[in-house]
């Protein structure tokens, strides 16, 4: 006989507590026993008023974080609608069954709040607890990005300065006074006569290290200053206001959408942690902040970092000299520009160290006839009537000036590095 489950519902029983319903070996009780997030509180306690009325633990909003990571979630309104239907998450933050969860909009204004230097410190301080675990092994690093989809239509886009206009309106700001003495030249010191060292209030100071900034001190953001003449992405001359940090994203199939770049740096051990990452505009290629990264890390974690790991797309001549010069071996492919065309490659010919010369297949010399340090290359030419006179012109070069070769002031680097 086919049965018919009827739906009834009996009120639970008073001594009956959500501690007896989550089992005992659920993952979110491990976690709680693992990761004490107590720390947070000290983090974030500048931002808090000393009265008024109470607002969301701290810890709360952060264990949603590690939620949404957790459980795949994107979106803090679909975020609270899975707390409020799961029993062990309502445990893990502490929340009885009839209990009113925080409401979404209010983990949207926390979040803004808090920004970014408070979330990299508690990226930081996760990475830490990792350390003191045993899980952080150091000497290997890789290194990827991946493209992140922005919540921001393509037809959004408007004109970058109108944009940037209307903010510099809205955000006027009416100058802030200056403090007396601010700019002042310090005092020498009477025995040796010398200055002591700037001040952190220096404004002079700060304006010169403000120039200097890497990838991570500028929080990814590239520089959008327009150099005349110089290439400009379509990113520079417009944006979503949507997602003004978004930019054009490009997908293999053709597709563009708005978007970021998320780079990482894991480490090479068993857990793989990732110990470093950075948001950029989808503009900003996998390359460009690798070397901050890097050396943010090792200096960061005290790390003995002996190899870094990376695709082809961190296989430039930049990076793989200042990584070798660091004394780390960059296990990094290098793209083969020889087999995209007919003609003779450099492997083809035999560098002489001594002379300071190449030798082509059929032994005549390629001279060095010019430096461009911009380009930090050494430009080699063959004889052109030489050269215009044999019989492998036609595999060798169409030019008619004699052939060409460009060596890098950093070849010894690049060829350790393709013999790996």
């Amino acid at each position: 006989m086919m049965g018919t489950k009827v739906r009834s519902f009996a009120p639970l029983p008073d001594e009956l507590s959500l501690e007896d319903l989550v089992p005992k070996d659920h993952f979110y009780r491990r976690l709680e026993a693992r990761l004490d997030l107590s720390f947070v509180r000290e983090l974030v306690a500048p931002l808090y008023a000393h009265g008024g009325r109470p607002s969301v633990d701290p810890v709360v909003f952060f264990k949603l974080q590690l939620v949404m990571f957790f459980e795949d979630i994107r979106s803090e309104r679909q975020l609270m609608g899975v707390v409020a239907d799961r029993l062990s998450l309502r445990w893990y933050l502490g929340y009885d069954l009839f209990e009113p969860l925080p409401d979404h909009s209010s983990l949207t204004r926390i979040r803004e709040r808090y920004g970014l230097e408070i979330f990299r410190r508690f990226f930081e301080r996760i990475v830490e607890e990792c350390a003191r675990a045993g899980l952080v092994w150091g000497e290997e690093l890789f290194f990827d990005a991946t493209k992140v989809e922005a919540d921001a239509s393509m037809q959004s886009r408007i004109p970058r300065f109108a944009a940037e206009a209307h903010l510099d309106v809205l955000f006027e700001s009416e100058g802030t006074p200056e403090t007396e003495g601010e700019d002042e030249a310090p005092e020498p010191c009477a025995e040796a006569d010398l200055y002591p060292l700037p001040a952190a209030f220096d404004r002079g100071l700060r304006a010169k290290n403000a120039k200097r900034g890497d990838w991570i001190s500028r929080e990814g953001k590239p520089d959008r200053t327009i150099v005349r003449g110089g290439y400009r992405r379509r990113s520079d001359y417009e944006l979503s206001p949507t997602d003004p940090d978004a930019s054009l994203m490009q997908y293999k199939r053709g597709a563009t959408r708005m978007g970021y770049h998320a780079h990482y740096v894991v480490d090479g051990g068993r857990a793989r942690v990732i110990l470093n990452v950075l948001i950029t505009p989808a503009d900003v290629t996998e390359n460009q902040p690798m070397l901050d990264l890097l050396f943010r890390t090792r200096f960061r974690w005290r790390t003995r970092v002996r190899r870094v790991t990376g695709d082809a797309k961190y296989g430039t001549k930049e990076i793989i000299a200042a990584v070798e010069k660091a004394s780390v071996r960059a296990d990094v492919s290098m793209a083969d520009f020889e087999g995209r065309s007919p003609y003779y490659g450099a492997s083809r010919f035999v560098y002489d160290a001594e002379e300071d010369l190449y030798r082509c297949p059929r032994g005549e010399p390629l001279r060095l006839y010019t430096h461009s340090y911009t380009e930090r290359l050494k430009r080699y030419r063959a004889d052109p009537e030489s050269c215009n006179a044999c019989p492998l012109k036609p595999e060798c070069t169409p030019g008619d000036s004699g052939r060409v070769l460009m060596r890098s002031f950093d070849e010894e680097l690049l060829e350790r590095v393709r013999a790996y």
